[in-house]
Formats: structure tokens, sequence, C-alpha cells
């Protein structure tokens, strides 16, 4: 058959099939070639067909239907990506019951919240689950005691997470700045996130009641314990309810001695020892009276310098053959904010900046309320001819017995001042005279810097304050703050003030510089002690959390 006969049949049928009177608008246009649908009738279609020319991959024949939870085809347990979880699986962290709950809540912060090993229920949430929003409430009011007794910043997030953790709430971001705190709690990735935030408004230096809400926490993080939220607002309640360890009059002789100590330190006799002590009573019996009456914390530092000031300048004026130097010195010793101040550094050094800045922004305006108050006293003595000589402040002269003596003593009374429980005293008192001698070792033995000196005796009480506090498994602030009180820069400030008020303002600068670098140096050793502490001592999750310790503090990009 020619090529002409085979396409006249199907002309013909072409025209049978285009005839108008058969056909509709929907016909195809003559000249359009029809695919061979292979059978399929054209019903049988969509527009969700597969096209021509595209390859249906062919499922086995014994697997079942996928779904959207089903696993891709296209997955290879070989070949897995680097987002899926890897065959060996997430490396366990090991939350043992025997390290401070400090050091495992750090550990479980450092890690992403995908990776937190999620906890086990509680025994104390009841049986339709922990109440999210009381348990919310209850860390923010623990917060804010810690934060509001001076706890660092990191601590206070490590004590947060772990109170929402033994309810049950792992899913949770605790954030925490100067003044405020908030915490998130996301039950899962599709439910709405729960927030809760709390202002701290009142500060109060009460280190008995700081021990009493780390033990809180360590009970509520202990497995073993089921403490319900309603014991936990109890215990909560009775320790805002607790009354100060020490009265009023104690508060009042610990800062007198502690003045007297001081003024010891740098070369006073026992008149100066009288004298000294009678001023710093009289400066806190007048800041108590600013606070009763509402004033600022600034007016009440500057009402409280004036009287060991003015002590001084009178003793000087009236030439009574005594160091008055000494005695001014003695008196800012009971005021510098060295708890402030090392609380400031820390949350600098770990990576809280926001909070760092604020402390240290607190610390400025306590230490310029200082400044204020000596200024104008020392001002008004040098305009009625009082001789005040800032070239003995090269005359100290060394008496160890009794300078290691007056440290122990000014730790003891510095521990009383801050309210700390009567068993941790005798602790800080040594920690503070071991300070001293090690200081003294190397500045007047050894003849090294003042700042060196400092930097490693801090560096010390750091140390033995971070190994007490986790044999007692409680906060290292007790074990330090005091301890840190003989290193403080009185003398440094004391003489920098007064050349400023000679008119001698380059020589007073330095010595002001002099004593910032003295009052950094024993912050930052001191943080730099409890840090050193951490290559020694076991860390839990330092095996399998070793890339991620250090995931607060990044190294700048």
């Amino acid at each position: 058959m020619t090529e002409a006969e085979d396409r006249k049949p199907q002309s013909d049928e072409a025209r049978s099939v285009y005839d108008p009177e058969i056909t509709s608008e929907f016909a195809i246009p003559q000249g359009l070639a029809v695919p061979r649908g292979g059978g399929v009738e054209p019903e049988a279609t969509s527009e969700f067909a597969v096209p021509d020319g595209l390859e249906v991959p062919q499922a086995p024949a014994a697997e079942s239907e996928g779904s959207a939870f089903s696993t891709p085809r296209t997955y290879s347990s070989k070949h897995a990506p680097p987002a899926f979880t890897p065959a060996t699986g997430i490396p366990v962290v090991s939350l043992t019951k025997d390290v401070p709950w400090q050091d495992r809540m750090r550990t479980m912060l450092r890690m992403p919240v995908a990776e937190r090993p999620a906890p086990e229920a509680p025994a104390k949430a009841e049986e339709e689950g922990p109440a999210v929003p009381r348990v919310l409430d209850l860390t923010l009011r623990i917060g804010e005691l810690l934060l509001a007794g001076g706890e660092g910043a990191e601590d206070v997030e490590a004590a947060m997470f772990a109170v929402c953790r033994s309810y049950g709430l792992d899913r949770c971001e605790p954030n925490v700045t100067f003044t405020l705190l908030s915490i998130s709690y996301q039950p899962s990735l599709v439910d709405d996130p729960v927030t809760a935030s709390r202002t701290v408004r009142r500060r109060g230096t009460d280190y008995t009641r700081l021990a009493a809400v780390f033990q809180l926490v360590d009970d509520l993080s202990d497995p073993e314990t089921a403490i319900s939220l309603e014991e936990a607002y109890r215990r909560l309640a009775e320790i805002r309810r607790n009354r100060h360890p020490y009265p009023t009059w104690v508060l009042t002789s610990a800062s007198g001695l502690l003045a007297g100590a001081a003024s010891v330190l740098v070369g006073g006799d026992a008149l100066v020892f009288v004298a000294a002590a009678l001023g710093a009573m009289l400066g806190d019996r007048l800041a108590w009276l600013c606070a009763g009456r509402g004033l600022p914390e600034f007016y009440q530092f500057t009402v409280a310098a004036m009287p060991p000031a003015a002590i001084g300048v009178a003793l000087t004026v009236a030439h009574v053959d005594v160091k008055a130097s000494a005695v001014i010195t003695g008196g800012l010793f009971a005021l510098l904010p060295g708890r402030a101040l090392v609380a400031g550094v820390q949350d600098g050094l770990t990576g809280f900046y926001i909070t760092a800045s604020a402390r240290l922004l607190e610390v400025m305006y306590f230490f310029v309320g200082i400044v204020t108050g000596v200024l104008l006293v020392l001002y008004l003595g040098v305009q009625v001819g009082a001789e005040l000589n800032p070239e003995v402040a090269v005359v100290i002269p060394e008496r160890p017995l009794w300078q290691i003596a007056a440290s122990m003593m000014l730790s003891l009374t510095f521990a009383v001042l801050l309210q700390q429980e009567r068993s941790t005293v005798l602790a800080v008192t040594l920690n503070g005279g071991v300070a001293w001698s090690v200081y003294g070792a190397m500045h007047y033995v050894g003849g090294i810097s003042p700042v060196a000196s400092t930097a490693v005796a801090a560096g010390l009480v750091g140390l033995f304050g971070q190994m007490l506090s986790r044999y007692r498994f409680a906060s290292a602030l007790p074990y330090t703050t005091a301890a840190i009180g003989p290193l403080l820069p009185g003398s440094s400030t004391y003489f920098g003030l007064l050349a400023i008020a000679q008119n001698d303002v380059d020589k007073g600068l330095v010595s002001l510089a002099t004593a910032a670098s003295l009052a950094m140096a024993i912050a930052i050793g001191v943080n730099l002690g409890s840090e050193i502490s951490r290559l020694f001592l076991r860390v839990p999750g330092a095996a399998s959390a070793a890339g991620r310790r250090a995931a607060k503090r990044t190294r700048g990009f």
C-alpha cells in the first residue's frame, strides 16, 4: 500500500470526526494531531496527572502508602545530611547529684535547647501536669531574691532554670538583667510560649537569706526530693519573713570595728583605732537616718563619709600627735562597695555585659558619693589651716602580726555587716587572714607591685571561696566578699582625694587611677580564682559538652 493510500482512510476518518453536525466548540481543530492515549480514557485524568515524559518512581510492592510522617525515599542512613541526629546519637550529659546544682544547670544552659536532655516526669507534679504560670512565678520570685542579694547573673539564670526543670518545664529560657527578670516557656513547637517577668526594685545585703534560697533551689533540683508548689511557696515566704541574724547595734559596732581594724592596717595606733571606730559608727547612724527619710543611696554614702574625715581633720587642727590619714582611710574601708564591684566584674567576664555595665555604673555612683563627702570635709579642713600631708602615704610601718590580726578582724566584721550565717564567719575570717598574708609577703617582702600582689591574693580568695562553697553546696559570695575587705584600696582613694583638695590634680588623678587598678585587680582575681577551680574540680558534662561549655563566652567574632 502506497503512502497516499495509507493517508486516505485517515483523511476520511478525520473528515467524519470533524463533521460540524456531530462536533462542538470543544472539538480538536483540524490539523492538530490527536495523541494516542494508550487506551486511557480522558475522563480518568485531571490537572494533577503526571505530565508526559516524566518518569514516575515505582515504590516496592510490599511498601504501604506513605504519609507526611514517613521517612523520605531519598533518605540514606549511610549518607545522612548533617542536620539529622548522628548514628551514634547525642552524648548523654551526666547530671549527678554529687556536684552542686550551679554546675549542673550551667552545663544545661550552655547547650542549645534542642540538645538538652528532657527531664524525667517529676513525682511532685500533679497528674494533669505542673501549673505553668505558678511555676514561672515561683521561679521569678527566687531569682529576685538572688539578684537583689548580689548574686551574679549567671548563677541567677542557673537557679531559675533549675526551678523550672525540677517541675518538668525543660523548654524554658531565663533572662537576667540588672533590674528585670524574665522567663519564657514553650510547651512545644506548635504551642504559644508563656512569658513572665518581674522587676527588682529593692536590694538588700543579707547572705543568710541568700544561703536559704540556695538551699531551697538545691532541694528543688534534687530528683529524690518531692517538693510541691505549695511547699516551695511556703518555704520561700519563710525566707522572706526571716529576720536578720544580727541586731542593729551589732551592725553599728561592726562598722566601727571594721574602720578601726583598717586604720591599723595602714599604720594606726590605739588612738587612731578609737577615732576611726567612732567616726565610722557616727557615719553609719547618719546613713540610717537618711535611709529612713527616703534619701537615695548616693546621699547616704556622702553623709556616711563625712564623720571619719571630719574627725581626722579635727585631730589635725587640734595638733594632736596622731596619724590623721589612717583615721580617714579606716572610715573609707567601711564604705567602699567591694561587693558590687566584684559582682559587676564577674558579670562582665561571664558575658552578661548589660548587667555588668549597670552594676559598675552603680559602683561609680557610690564612689562619687564617697568622694563628694570626703572632698567637702578635706576642702574645709584645708581652708581652716589643717596640715594634711599626702607624703605619709609611703610611710606605712611593717607590723606583720598586728596587720594579720587586723585583717582577720576586718574580715570578721565585714561578714557581720553582710549578715552572714554564723557558721561561715570563721571560714571567711581565716580566708581574709590568708589573703593579707599573701599580699604582705609579695609586696613588703618580695617587693612586687601592689596591683600584682592584690590580684594574686584575691585569686586565692576566689579559689578558696569556690572550694568552700562546693563543699557546703552553697553560694561562694559569703566566703569571698568579706575576705577581700583587707585588700580594698582605701589609702589610695584617700590620698588621691587629698591631693585634689590641695589643688594637686595630677597627683590626685594618678592616685585614684591606682585605686581603680587595685579594685579591678581584686575583682578579676576573685573571678579568676573561681574559674581556676573548674580546671581541677569535676564538672558534669565536661566530656560531652566540651565544645559548648563556654557558649556564652565568645571570642569577639
